[in-house]
């Protein structure tokens, strides 16, 4: 089973790479390195560096490697940021899956896993269901579900197979914790561990059902081998919310820090955002989720080792209009 994962140097990615390594598959993995390291590439797999927008390079690969499966996970995932990056929100998250899709109807893949988001969902739709309509409320969602129908389109034309993912707020070992515009639990970590306080937009009370990497990524790795998953959605993630306030004292208690918190004005955001997983553990046999406290201990206990990482400004904002302030120091 020759395999490619993009994104495979990233959070979401790596593992990915490494349980289809452990499944068997033949596995390359191309990133450009904007937000995943090197050294996270499995050894076994092939790495190629490189961006899913660079559509030459992407034709290329196909062509010599002759992929049977892709699963595509290369993506700028802000949610709030990508209000003020529509160009290249839009570019990497929009075109650059396009120019995968074009390249696997080409060459008869036999199946494409797309990891989207539950963003797609927007607000008020709660529990998030896959037989909701979507209603994305931010230029990251709306690419996300773009590309959910341009997989349904090419199936319909071209009879491309694909399995479409929706997690949410997914955290553990290898997530960039650098990155200052994503990933709540990475930004906390990062934040106790360069002695500064949390940065909490709003009250607080918005809520999240965080959910641990190995209760997602093995899910997405062998669904190819489930037939009954092709051409289906499914969320994928932890079942119970909680609020960012609750998050910060489980995120304080695992590195052994009384956190001290800074509220910042509320950001356009949807407020609370859960989903149900019973499909998931229908079709694909989803287990039972680690707990919120078990997972944040898992991380804790890696982010201690990799230490804390400086924070980069993105250096490419396109509109600054109601940028927060934070995201300017």
């Amino acid at each position: 089973m020759r395999s490619l994962v993009t994104g495979g140097a990233g959070f979401i990615g790596s593992h990915v790479a490494r349980y289809c390594l452990e499944l068997g598959h033949e596995v390359t993995v191309l990133d450009d390195l904007s937000g995943g390291f090197k050294d996270q590439v499995p050894a076994a797999a092939d790495f190629v560096e490189g961006s899913v927008t660079d559509d030459v390079l992407v034709a290329r690969l196909f062509t010599e490697r002759k992929f049977e499966f892709v699963y595509h996970l290369a993506a700028y995932a802000a949610e709030g940021l990508s209000h003020f990056i529509r160009r290249f929100n839009y570019t990497n998250n929009l075109i650059g899956s396009a120019n995968l899709i074009n390249e696997s109807v080409k060459h008869d893949v036999k199946c494409f896993v797309f990891t989207s988001s539950i963003a797609v969902y927007g607000a008020g739709q709660l529990p998030m269901d896959e037989a909701m309509v979507p209603q994305p409320e931010d230029p990251y969602g709306v690419s996300k579900y773009a590309v959910e129908l341009d997989l349904r389109a090419a199936h319909e034309m071209f009879g491309l197979n694909s399995i479409i993912f929706r997690p949410h707020n997914v955290y553990g070992e290898n997530q960039n914790i650098g990155d200052r515009y994503r990933n709540v639990i990475g930004i906390f970590m990062n934040q106790l561990m360069r002695g500064e306080p949390l940065t909490v937009f709003g009250d607080g009370t918005q809520t999240r059902a965080f959910s641990y990497i190995g209760d997602v990524a093995p899910l997405i790795a062998r669904s190819v081998c489930a037939s009954s998953a092709y051409n289906e959605t499914f969320n994928i993630g932890a079942d119970t919310p909680y609020s960012v306030n609750e998050l910060a004292r489980v995120v304080g208690s695992a590195l052994g820090v009384e956190p001290t918190i800074r509220y910042l004005s509320p950001r356009n955001e949807v407020l609370h955002a859960y989903a149900t997983h019973e499909k998931a553990r229908r079709l694909l046999g989803a287990a039972q989720p680690v707990s919120l406290e078990d997972g944040i201990e898992r991380m804790a206990t890696w982010a201690r080792v990799v230490g804390a990482r400086r924070a980069k400004r993105f250096e490419n904002i396109e509109i600054m209009r109601k940028l927060p302030p934070v995201w300017l120091e």
